[in-house]
């Protein structure tokens, strides 16, 4: 199907909704249409994504605010006040204590960290920072490492569990992780946290902001440094520290040039270097990333409000080079993607109680690798390099039909310039009835087209088929003591085709895959479509206020299996995936503002890989932590993780954080 006849689509649809929008109009309603923008640009993004009028609870990983009790997917959302109150370093150790969340790391701060969704894999989780969807075009599977993630800045930060394809596309097939900084509220605003502890670990971030006429803006930064721990555990040889720095800034800035007109930038640069360990054992390898992303938009609303567009024009840029003083060519490595998105998004209310939310996207990915050899004779390699370029269309309506009930339905189309069309469906219900008993239930749909690399590096096959995924979850939620407490528990589905995975290559193997493509130079392996998996689960979770005591907690059963036939590992369990796990935290807020807590997180047994044969063992994380207020603005906070120094592994050979202490100053004004 032709651009051309897509737009004509688009705008006969708009067209169909507008004479109800006029209806309401002369019916002398007045309503305003969410703003659509998955940063939350809207006064309550700055409160943590609560209405100030109604306290009700804002989404924005929906891509317009939306009250969280018309929301079908399962979500969760952590304000400032959870944020600070986790005290967490990084963005993936705060999201584990959530449903759903499983991690493994390959050793300390800054390795390789892969966050999966209900079983899904890594590359399946779109990332999200301000309104721009994050990836990295040059990696394996083309997802985002949270390793280099760190809190900064982050006013929110929100977890959509499940296929999200058709808002987000490509890569939400497990969910999508929404992180969003604030705006001023104030003429003149800012923050900061400064913290230093176990193994010369010093964190500092800054952030200053405010409102001057018709200009907001907000500025941050923050350095990281920590000697770490051996990559590789002891017991396969590793003794030395390898170390980890980060050095990161962010901006946002909007300014209102009419009334209903805006315009807005937003940025974000974060520099890594992290000392990483052979396969054998310790050595002097580091690896440095550089990523780099940035937007512009256009914010136009007609109407009085009830049809708002939005412009923009996003590009993300990723630089990962490794590097090994002991080889005569130091440097291992060389990768680079990059991302260019405009965008258009649209929302329209049509009544008050029904909304569109629908948009238009041109991407396109590009990536560039190579491995130079040792050697300084031998010639630099031609890199590999790809491309890709989609065009995208999607729609979503948000309807209350009734009290309490609403109703949602959503498709997107994509035209791959290498796979076509690919058209997705999404759809449920969330009923909201007098009792305060949340019942939920959706079904959506999701692909991942392979990645850069998968196609084109020199391990690529250029005949993969896009991975494809159908899920749906059903659940209830039920609030008590006029939502002090809450206590609820869903059920997820979710099957998935034509996963792609790595297929090694033997030396006397007669498989002609296993030469580079349109040469006879061997290979050690290639990617192809040989996958299919079934996940289902359970996800509970409850909470309760009590005074100034907090508590709340959650369980997640995850059966992540591989349902690939004749592979030889049917039924058993995906890698680095526990079937079982919990957590539970207790704050207790004294009268005089001092706050004392702790964090329990059970992790069951995994296997490292879906051969099952080296087993991970089952592991408990005992966390302490300790709030005094010196003064209205300024915390003096202490925090202990794993004060047990509980030995574990989620991912074999690789070590893992033991005890670990730390204290500092937080300050709000």
């Amino acid at each position: 199907m032709g651009e051309e006849v897509k737009i004509a689509q688009l705008l006969a649809g708009i067209a169909l909704i507008a004479p109800a929008t006029v209806h309401a109009q002369q019916t002398g309603e007045t309503v305003q249409a969410p703003q659509p923008d998955a940063a939350g640009a809207t006064d309550s993004a700055a409160t943590g994504g609560t209405d100030a009028d109604s306290g009700e609870i804002l989404v924005t990983a929906t891509r317009t605010p939306t009250a969280i009790d018309r929301i079908a997917s399962s979500v969760t959302v952590l304000d400032k006040d959870a944020i600070d109150r986790a005290g967490d370093l990084t963005v993936a150790d705060l999201l584990l204590r959530t449903p759903g969340v499983s991690l493994s790391r390959n050793g300390g701060y800054g390795t390789a960290t892969s966050l999966r969704i209900r079983g899904a894999e890594t590359d399946q989780t779109v990332v999200v920072i301000d309104g721009v969807k994050l990836n990295d075009p040059s990696s394996t599977g083309g997802g985002y490492n949270f390793g280099n993630l760190l809190i900064g800045d982050a006013a929110r930060i929100e977890v959509l569990r499940g296929p999200q394809s058709t808002l987000w596309g490509s890569q939400a097939i497990g969910g999508v992780v929404n992180i969003v900084t604030p705006m001023p509220q104030k003429s003149l605003e800012g923050s900061f946290d400064v913290s230093a502890g176990s193994r010369n670990t010093v964190s500092g971030r800054a952030a200053i902001g405010g409102r001057t006429g018709p200009l907001s803006w907000r500025v941050g930064g923050q350095t990281f440094t920590t000697d770490g721990i051996s990559a590789i555990a002891p017991e396969y040889g590793g003794s030395e520290k390898d170390g980890y720095t980060n050095r990161s800034a962010s901006g946002r800035a909007v300014l209102d040039i009419t009334d209903g007109i805006s315009a807005d930038v937003r940025g974000y640069y974060g520099h890594g270097r992290t000392e990483i360990d052979g396969f054998s054992g310790d050595t002097d390898e580091y690896s440095l990333n550089d990523e780099f992303v940035g937007y512009a938009g256009l914010n136009i609303a007609l109407f009085d409000g009830r049809l708002r567009n939005r412009i923009g024009y996003a590009y993300t840029d990723t630089d990962r080079d490794n590097y090994d003083p002991a080889r005569e060519r130091k440097n291992t490595f060389d990768a680079a993607g990059k991302n260019e998105r405009i965008e258009y998004q649209g929302s329209l209310a049509i009544t008050r109680r029904i909304d569109a939310t629908f948009g238009a996207e041109h991407e396109i990915s590009r990536f560039r690798s190579v491995s130079p050899a040792a050697s300084l004779s031998t010639p630099i390699p031609e890199p590999a390099r790809g491309r890709a370029e989609v065009n995208s269309f999607y729609g979503q309506v948000n309807a209350e039909v009734i009290d309490g009930l609403t109703l949602t339905g959503g498709v997107r189309n994509d035209d791959h310039n290498s796979y076509g069309d690919k058209t997705l469906f999404a759809g449920g219900a969330v009923w909201k009835l007098p009792s305060n008993t949340i019942l939920r239930a959706s079904y959506s749909e999701g692909f991942k087209a392979p990645s850069l690399y998968q196609l084109y590096s020199e391990y690529g096959n250029q005949t993969l088929d896009p991975e494809r995924a159908k899920g749906w979850e059903a659940g209830v939620e039920q609030r008590l003591l006029g939502g002090l407490a809450a206590i609820g528990a869903t059920y997820f589905e979710r099957r998935s085709h034509d996963l792609i995975d790595y297929s090694s290559c033997s030396t006397d193997s007669d498989d002609p895959m296993c030469v580079i493509p349109g040469t006879t130079t061997p290979r050690y392996g290639y990617y192809r479509n040989v996958d299919r998996a079934f996940a289902q689960g359970i996800e509970a979770a409850g909470r309760l206020r009590f005074g100034g005591l907090l508590i709340d907690g959650n369980y997640t059963w995850t059966l992540s299996e591989d349902r690939s036939p004749d592979s030889g590992t049917y039924g058993n369990q995906l890698g680095r995936r526990p079937r079982h796990s919990w957590n539970a935290s207790a704050t207790y807020t004294l009268p005089a503002g001092i706050s004392l807590g702790g964090a329990v997180r059970w992790s069951g047994a995994s296997y490292d890989s879906v051969y099952n044969s080296t087993r991970l063992d089952s592991y408990t994380l005992v966390d302490l932590r300790l709030d005094v207020p010196l003064s209205d603005d300024v915390t003096l906070f202490m925090r202990g993780d794993n004060v047990f120094d509980e030995d574990y592994r989620t991912a074999a050979r690789y070590s893992t954080l033991g005890r670990s202490i730390r204290a500092g100053l937080r300050g709000r004004f």
